[in-house]
């Protein structure tokens, strides 16, 4: 008989999960005979019958099929025979638990009683607590929003009334309201009395035989006795209640000795500041040449609720004072605005004439009181311009676009009557639509104004509108609306609806319509599941504050259409914005999940974040069906040392459950250091006259029309034309006009407003195949079939050829025809 000395394999320690498997090998020494092995937990042998979710049976192995927390210990193989008796290594098992979030407190109160201030909630790592080394949960305790509370107004006397008549009782009264102003919000009623009588003889009237005087001397005297005995009682009834209540909270303190106050609190309070910013030098303007020198003074004096030092970071920029209520704008020469909140605060501004668009916006007393508060920092860009473009047509057409915005209207050649010219315009109004969609109902893009409204072409021109929808009719069911002269919303069409009345072609970005008349349009999404994706730009703009070592992140989201960008563009200029890296796109879902903005990265020892502003939550109903302007977050950076010129860092916008995006920032704080982002891809002239305006010549343009237009054998060939050309729905439209073949193409000039894409047109028209000899003079179009001479085409005047033959040539060659 034998027993060697050393095990084979001895038990090796662990670290498992709670409710993990737990596996512990164990080869005894090899002995004769074969040693039989029993397992110790801390010295005590296990039983393994006497606990099922142990099992020792597996070939000398220990295997505990759910981890417990009192399965932790020190483990050890034990191997014995007749001969002698071995013991390996000890095995220590530790049963972790990772921490795990409890559910987010309620908000608190706002603690400003006035004005802006925060409200928190907050969680703890309790559910369950880590143990045993267990990780801690991840994310934020505490999270922080600002909020904003009504001021409260004190109530103000009017001025008393004239004196009445002179009673029998020889007196007149006056009174007086309290209504200039009355109290509001919890203000004060006014101090003093609202009614005031006095003898109107000069104490010469008698009553009762006795001079009135006297009369009031005794009835003071009984009101003094009675006022005198009331004032003892409530005291006596005064001090009683303070010994009740001194007795209850000593009581109650002696139950719960500490009291717990939040430290950020002890930041609160009024606090009255100055500062002067200059800025120089403004990269954010498209124009270059001009280089603005911008002095913005302001001054505020009085007590202002500063209940956070990130509130007044975000009170120094002037886009956010653009939402706060009860702000006078006045207008002189050019651009000096002065504003006033409540004769509390004044800011004045002057620039150059010039510098900025003629378009300041003014927001009255009675409007900003009707305005519901929003906080600042999650704030909507400011309201109130509008970009127009004015030209005079006549029959020869041309195109007016809203430069940078990508709105435009195409008016094709012969629908303005001969010997005629109109002034048509174009419009886009940055203001809150006065159209409300109705339950999940979306605004897609801009509010488009053509005119004059009381002007009917005789052949349709091509309105094109940007949208935001990721366009599929399974998620979207689109509608087009109009506004009546009542200021009422009318459903004109839906996109996917058969209608001789107007037609609409949907792009991936763009909405192309064909309409008689002018007036007001907008694109309404209504989606269909919650797979619906409304796509968003996210842009970050930054700017040094007024005070040197802060620099201010603005993170916006919009709408993904070139107006909506245009729009912040603009209001950063205003504000010395620079933008810090490409746009990209966001894929919003509707699926009620709320949108997360925050920052990344952040160097420590060069650069720290305001307290409680990492990260901001948007509400969904704020982002989906909230206001049309584009959605700003304001972080603040400050630097530890002047001599920090660079940040690097990232922010990252993300929908919970949904499409998330990082802009990575490496920029330099100093303007003479940054290297400028461009902001359009396409350079937009705002009215297009005549040829000029059109892709396809005109003397082309009329062979092909004259050719398709006529039946062939295998039915309409213009049908042929809109299928290549992708429009395989409401035919019956084109169907309706006089020449179906000029309206795909105008159609088609409408959609390749940028590119100009001759080939493709040239390959549709080639794929058609007709029997035909080619057209002469067009190379880039090799088999298209010569046309005869062209017939009188009743919706297109004859011109002479000296007018169109020679420029259009000219043109052709230029666009690859």
């Amino acid at each position: 008989a034998d027993l060697r000395k050393n095990f084979e394999q001895d038990p090796q320690g662990k670290e498992v999960p709670i409710e993990g498997m737990i596996v512990l090998h164990c080869r005894p020494p090899e002995g004769v005979p074969a040693a039989e092995v029993e397992w110790l937990k801390n010295e005590e042998p296990i039983d393994s019958n006497l606990d099922e979710n142990i099992d020792t049976r597996a070939d000398h192995n220990l295997i505990i099929r759910q981890a417990r927390l009192s399965d932790s210990g020190n483990y050890t193989c034990m191997a014995a025979n007749i001969v002698a008796r071995r013991r390996s290594m000890s095995a220590t098992v530790v049963v972790y638990v990772n921490g795990g979030w409890s559910s987010w407190t309620e908000w608190s109160q706002c603690n400003a009683r006035c004005g802006r201030g925060w409200q928190k909630r907050s969680r703890t790592c309790t559910n369950p607590a880590p143990l045993n080394g267990g990780a801690f949960c991840e994310g934020m305790s505490v999270q922080k929003i600002t909020c904003t509370s009504l001021c409260p107004v004190d109530g103000s006397w009017e001025v008393w009334s004239e004196w009445s008549v002179c009673s029998p009782q020889c007196e007149h009264l006056r009174v007086r309201e309290c209504a200039a102003p009355p109290p509001r919000n919890g203000g004060k009623f006014c101090e003093g009395l609202g009614q005031e009588s006095e003898n109107c003889t000069e104490g010469l009237c008698i009553q009762d035989k006795k001079p009135l005087h006297e009369i009031k001397s005794q009835n003071l005297e009984a009101a003094s006795a009675i006022a005198l005995y009331s004032g003892l009682g409530a005291a006596v009834l005064a001090v009683a209640v303070l010994v009740v209540g001194v007795t209850l909270y000593r009581r109650s303190q002696s139950d719960y000795g500490v009291d717990v106050i939040d430290s950020s609190a002890r930041t609160g309070g009024f606090q009255a500041f100055h500062f002067k910013t200059v800025r120089q030098g403004n990269s954010l303007l498209l124009n270059s040449s001009l280089q603005p020198e911008l002095t913005v003074s302001r001054t505020y004096s009085g007590p202002i609720c500063l209940q956070d030092p990130l509130d007044k970071e975000l009170m120094s920029e002037s886009s956010l004072f653009n939402p706060l209520p009860d702000i006078k704008v006045k207008v002189q020469s050019s651009f000096m605005v002065s504003l006033g909140v409540t004769d509390r605060a004044q800011f004045h501004g002057k620039a150059p004439s010039g510098t900025f668009p003629h378009s300041p916006r003014a927001l009255g007393p009675g409007q900003a009181r009707s305005k519901a508060l929003y906080v600042p920092s999650l704030a909507p860009v400011a309201a109130g311009r509008e970009l127009r473009s004015t030209a005079l047509f006549g029959p020869l057409g041309g195109r007016l676009v809203l430069p940078n915005t990508g709105v435009s209207l195409l008016i094709p050649h012969g629908a303005i009557p001969e010997e005629s010219s109109w002034e048509i315009y174009l419009a886009i109004t940055h203001k809150e639509s006065s159209l409300q969609p109705e339950g999940s109902d979306v605004l897609l893009g801009p509010e488009v104004t053509c005119g004059p409204p009381e002007v009917t072409v005789s052949t349709p021109f091509a309105l094109t509108i940007p949208h935001c929808a990721d366009v599929n009719p399974e998620h979207w069911n689109i509608h087009l609306r109009r506004r009546t002269q009542q200021g009422q919303w009318e459903e004109v069409m839906s996109v996917e609806e058969e209608t001789t009345s107007c037609y609409c072609l949907l792009d991936p970005y763009a909405c192309h319509i064909l309409l008689n008349s002018f007036g007001t349009y907008a694109l309404i999404g209504e989606p269909i599941s919650d797979c619906a994706v409304r796509q968003l730009k996210v842009a970050v703009f930054g700017c040094l504050s007024c005070n040197s070592l802060d620099y201010n992140l603005r993170v916006y989201c919009m709408d993904n259409t070139p107006c909506a960008f245009q729009e912040v563009v603009s209001d950063e200029r205003l504000q010395g914005g620079q933008l810090l890296e490409e746009p990209k796109l966001l894929h919003f879902k509707g699926n009620t999940c709320s949108l997360q903005i925050s920052v990344l990265d952040i160097p420590p020892f060069l650069w720290r974040i305001k307290p409680f502003t990492a990260c901001q939550e948007v509400p969904f109903s704020r982002v989906w069906r909230g206001s049309a302007r584009p959605l700003l977050c304001a972080f603040s950076l400050e630097r530890y040392s002047p001599g920090t010129t660079q940040l690097t860092c990232q922010v990252c916008v993300r929908q919970l459950q949904g499409h998330e995006q990082l802009l990575h920032i490496h920029t330099s704080i100093l303007e003479s250091e940054r290297d400028p982002v461009s902001f359009f891809a396409h350079d937009d002239f705002p009215a297009q006259l005549g040829p000029k305006a059109f892709k396809i010549p005109f003397s082309i343009r009329q062979r092909i029309c004259a050719t398709f237009d006529t039946p062939g054998a295998k039915g309409k060939d213009w049908q042929m034309l809109a299928q290549k050309n992708s429009i395989n729905r409401n035919l019956s439209y084109f169907a309706t006009q006089s020449s179906p073949s000029g309206v795909i193409l105008d159609l088609w000039e409408a959609r390749h407003q940028h590119d100009g894409d001759l080939d493709s047109l040239a390959c549709a028209l080639e794929e058609i195949g007709r029997t035909h000899s080619r057209i002469p003079d067009i190379p880039a179009i090799p088999d298209i079939p010569a046309i005869p001479a062209i017939p009188d085409i009743p919706d297109i005047p004859d011109i002479p050829d000296t007018e169109l033959e020679e420029p259009d040539l000219a043109y052709s060659h230029q666009n690859g025809l």
